[in-house]
């Protein structure tokens, strides 16, 4: 990660209190095994960019069978690593006893986890057990894509008066198969942004792609993306790690990942650079006027259709039409350079106006 270029960090709080001239790295195994296996990888990490170690106490698992952490057994080799190594230390909280036990063994960072960003009941109970505390307190986006329950945890926090957050984008779970263990939605992310915007984001790319060979591209879109920090998974000896062994990394190969990860400026204040921007946006922006503006004459034609289904009784859906435009409009993206997954996700929303507009000519003409 060239020193060169400084991280330009924005965001208010805690984590201007790190003072480091690159974004927050956060690293240590997917959960704690043994004593000896948390200080072996902490002591490793001491020698990278790593300011907060990071090892599952408590794992949630989707299955009863699986590995589901040593419990509070863990937390003192947490203490000794810290006090030996100087790593700040954080672990997943998921109910009110866990909170106890993290305050009582004074772990520095909190985070709650996907799956209970999902349930305001717990996010509740996490956010009572914590009230008023001074740890830094990091929000998981829940399972699925519902930016709603990623802000109402957040809220919920708030309302604790807990004022040290920040969020932790890992990805979200999808029934359609990709190459990664959690779709990125990074849109979904952006959007959560706008709500809060001088909250710290952390990228978590191990959750997101669920493989070690997708980290590095992952992490270099968050940093491209301005996020402030990654969360990343390592392990001494990652395929035969007790949990998520397929997406750790070893902390030499870490230190290698970071080295080569480029950390992009936000702005320059070179003349030429913001010229040729200011050209090239003010291009963007009339496309996208001449782009809304096709779509509204595209709903003209489509309540036209709506009125003349309504005259002729006809169905409003026509999947053999639908399948028709669909197709060929993935060979013509192809021809653009536009990717079939985007494709289809464009017209499958502008066919659902369409249907709205025809749906409510029907409904509303006798």
């Amino acid at each position: 990660m060239p020193e060169s270029i400084p991280h330009q960090n924005s965001k208010l709080g805690w984590l201007k209190e790190f003072q480091q001239p690159h974004p927050l790295m956060i690293a240590g195994p997917c959960s704690a095994e043994t004593e000896e296996q948390v200080l072996a990888i902490a002591h490793q990490l001491k020698e990278t960019e790593t300011s907060i170690f990071r090892a599952g106490i408590w794992k949630p698992r989707t299955r009863p069978g699986s590995f589901e952490g040593v419990g509070a057994v863990g937390l003192p080799w947490l203490q000794r690593a810290r006090s030996e190594t100087g790593l700040k230390m954080a672990v997943e909280v998921a109910n009110k006893a866990h909170v106890e036990e993290a305050l009582k063994a004074d772990i520095d960072v909190l985070w709650i986890g996907a799956r209970s960003t999902v349930s305001p009941f717990i996010v509740q109970e996490i956010a009572d057990a914590l009230a008023g505390t001074d740890k830094v307190v990091l929000v998981k986006n829940p399972v699925n894509p519902d930016l709603s329950l990623w802000l109402g945890a957040v809220e919920r926090l708030q309302k604790a008066n807990i004022n040290n957050l920040g969020v932790i984008h890992r990805g979200f779970s999808t029934y359609l198969k990709t190459k990664y263990r959690n779709n990125p939605e990074w849109q979904l992310a952006i959007d959560f942004q706008s709500h809060f915007p001088d909250l710290p984001l952390i990228l978590d790319p191990s959750h997101m792609g669920g493989r070690r060979d997708l980290i590095f591209d992952l992490s270099q879109t968050g940093l491209d993306l301005n996020y402030d920090g990654l969360m990343i998974e390592t392990h001494t000896d990652p395929d035969n790690a007790w949990s998520d062994a397929a997406q750790q990394i070893t902390p030499a190969k870490f230190k290698q990942l970071i080295a080569e990860l480029r950390v992009r400026s936000i702005d320059v204040d070179a003349k030429d650079f913001k010229i040729k921007i200011h050209t090239l946006r003010k291009q963007i922006d009339a496309i996208d006027s001449q782009i809304l503006s096709n779509l509204g004459s595209r709903m003209k034609i489509a309540d036209e259709i709506g009125r003349l289904k309504n005259d002729n009784n006809v169905a409003i859906l026509q999947m053999e039409r639908w399948n028709e435009i669909l197709e060929r409009m993935k060979l013509a993206g192809n021809s653009q350079s536009l990717s079939e997954k985007f494709i289809t996700e464009l017209f499958k929303a502008i066919h659902q106006e369409s249907i709205e507009h025809q749906h409510t000519i029907i409904k509303n003409k006798p």
